[in-house]
């Protein structure tokens, strides 16, 4: 039976047979003696993102009294959830998004703490998912940016919207007025020019 460590665009952490792309934390969230989820969310403001391999090193997931181990269908999921890349096993493109949205927001010199400070004003609303006005069409938003309408989740690639599953995209039409799910400030270093990493079924979904 599948875990509850799978993460959707509103943040919320459900269970699902597909792992996806990208693992990540918001620190220790679960018991590990019954493998399930606390009554709380999150235990650090430090929500990130990382790769499923690294240094080849092997977790038995949730067993252990340390940081709660949840998935991602793709990097753009983990984003709209109010997640940003970890400095450690992806240091390479924390640093890339840190200068991108340092741009993007108009800030140096800026340090990891305030950039989670800054989004976790932006993630959360009482406890609950902060949903955001729309900056500009759904359309001339950046790729990797991700919107909310009549309760379903749309990642925009190519000023295409595609619907968000646990199994993938899928091309489909919005179904009225949406909301921005992706954190405004993340939106702004997406415009600056980071990339996130999408799931391959992007990419087929547009071809």
């Amino acid at each position: 039976m599948p875990l509850q460590n799978r993460v959707t665009p509103t943040g919320d952490i459900v269970a699902s047979e597909h792992r996806g792309t990208f693992t990540g934390n918001r620190g220790i969230i679960h018991d590990p003696a019954t493998r399930t989820l606390l009554n709380r969310r999150w235990s650090s403001p430090a929500w990130l993102t990382c790769v499923c391999e690294f240094r080849g090193r092997r977790r038995k997931v949730m067993s252990r009294q340390s940081w709660t181990e949840l998935f991602f269908l793709d990097e753009a999921t983990a984003f709209a959830a109010g997640h940003r890349p970890c400095f450690y096993c992806r240091r390479d493109d924390a640093k890339r998004f840190r200068a991108a949205w340092e741009q993007g927001n108009g800030l140096s010199d800026l340090s990891a703490k305030a950039m989670d400070a800054a989004l976790h004003a932006e993630r959360l609303d009482r406890g609950k998912k902060r949903l955001h006005p729309l900056p500009m069409p759904v359309h001339a938003l950046p790729d990797g940016a991700m919107v909310q309408a009549n309760g379903e989740s749309y990642l925009v690639a190519d000023g295409v919207a595609l619907r968000w599953s646990f199994a993938g995209y899928g091309r489909a039409d919005i179904p009225g007025p949406a909301v921005l799910l992706t954190p405004p400030s993340t939106v702004r270093a997406l415009l600056a020019g980071y990339r996130p990493v999408l799931h391959p079924s992007a990419a087929a979904a547009l071809s």
